[in-house]
């Protein structure tokens, strides 16, 4: 039997998402030894949200490293527009928004995440270690005392720590383990999404969505390529692959007629993945030891694309509560509910507008219960530019964005050697 090893860390985070990473970089740079667990060996996965939001660069310029991420091949986006059979309409305009970022971007978040652990690895007190997949969690009679994690070959390692914190997304298998109690939400639509190639003829930097009777499109720009959600009732998704893949391919063509010369890039179905929307909220988001954030927290549409907005600001908020805590070796179960308190209204509030878009527009759009007239909403955004300002602060900005607390903007200096490791995240 393959002896289990132990590691120590003052804090372990579950999942190296947008959450996971950013809350790491801000543990380790106010000197807490934090060790972040990803199940996976690179963090290149096809159709992850890749919009990079207003309130999120302001952060990353907060954190002295807006240089360097406009390195990286940002696409901003400053306008949204639909595109309805009644002709083009706009509904958001980033160029309103207040503050220095008036677009949002968008990045592939294999770079974003790449960034973010490149810039917490000036940490000393910051370990990343890939191919580190969660199993189960430590227990000290009811507070959560650390986990296990299995190795990509298949050994196990128990990391003893002050704080758990579960980041690994909607199926979050540290928030199962903790038996934490879901409000599920239900959703009507499910997303299938897929690529295709973009030509320099088609118009640059302005994502947009095609609304027709039975059908909604949302195509962001990715640069060399447009992704596109291809938007059908829940369960719908076996149904459209019943049709076929030319029937598929035809309603895309009828739908956006430029797209015909490149629709044949779709080969097969395995071309198109699929994306079951899941909108639900943990009751409590803590316990003794533990705390979720993100998706493991609250889990939401890919309406306005916002679920990464609300984890860097769920990680912000936490770093601000319990870093210095943590380094003083005093953190309580209520540091982690004073993060509950600051994030859960924003949360609740922005899921609600996610669910009456989905009630009243989405699952109306795809049942082909709506109308062929373009709805009125729609019709006054165009008509009253002014007001474009409001979805666009609510996509861009977020209701109650957060900034790091001072001492979180550059490393502290680390007069203690971090815990010591047996391995290294490039050990294999």
């Amino acid at each position: 039997m393959t002896e289990t090893s132990v590691e120590r860390a003052q804090c372990c985070v579950a999942g190296c998402g947008p959450a996971g990473a950013l809350l790491g970089l801000l543990l380790a740079r106010a000197g807490v030894d934090v060790l972040v667990l990803e199940k996976h060996r690179d963090f290149l996965r096809d159709f992850r949200g890749d919009t990079i939001h207003a309130s999120t660069l302001t952060v990353i310029d907060e954190l002295g490293l807006g240089e360097e991420l406009s390195r990286l091949p940002l696409r901003p986006t400053a306008r949204m527009r639909v595109v309805t059979d009644d002709g083009v309409f706009h509904l958001a305009d980033f160029r309103r928004l207040p503050g220095r970022h008036r677009a949002i971007a968008m990045l592939p978040q294999w770079d974003f995440l790449e960034f973010l652990t490149r810039a917490a690895s000036a940490s000393p007190s910051f370990r990343l270690r890939r191919e580190a997949e969660v199993v189960g969690l430590l227990w000290s009679g009811q507070r959560v005392c650390g986990l296990r994690y299995r190795r990509s070959d298949g050994s196990l390692t128990e990391v003893r720590a002050d704080l758990v914190i579960a980041a690994d997304g909607r199926t979050s298998t540290v928030r199962a383990a903790a038996g934490m109690r879901v409000r599920d939400f239900g959703a009507p639509i499910d997303v299938l999404w897929f690529r295709l190639p973009r030509r320099d003829s088609d118009r640059p930097n302005e994502s947009f969505g095609r609304v027709a009777p039975g059908c909604f499109l949302a195509f962001i720009d990715r640069g060399a390529y447009w992704q596109i959600a291809y938007v059908v009732k829940k369960d719908g998704a076996e149904a459209v692959r019943a049709l076929g893949l030319d029937a598929f391919r035809s309603s895309l063509t009828r739908l956006v007629p430029h797209l015909a010369d490149r629709v044949a890039d779709i080969a097969s179905w395995d071309d198109v993945k699929e994306l079951t929307v899941r909108v639900d909220r943990l009751r409590r988001w803590w316990r003794p030891g533990l705390l979720c954030v993100g998706d493991a927290a609250h889990a939401m549409s890919p309406i306005g694309g916002v679920g990464i907005n609300l984890a860097v600001q769920d990680a912000v908020a936490a770093a601000n509560r319990i870093a210095l805590p943590l380094e003083e070796g005093r953190l309580r179960w209520w540091h982690l509910a004073r993060v509950q308190a600051r994030r859960q209204p924003p949360t609740v509030a922005t899921q609600a507008l996610q669910r009456l878009m989905q009630r009243g527009f989405l699952a109306n759009v795809v049942s082909g219960r709506a109308g062929r007239r373009t709805p009125g909403l729609v019709r006054l955004l165009d008509r009253v530019p002014a007001l474009q300002s409001v979805p666009a602060y609510l996509v861009g900005v977020g209701l109650l964005p957060e900034h790091p607390a001072p001492r979180l903007r550059s490393p502290v200096k680390v007069t203690r050697s971090p815990v010591s490791t047996s391995s290294s995240d490039e050990d294999s």
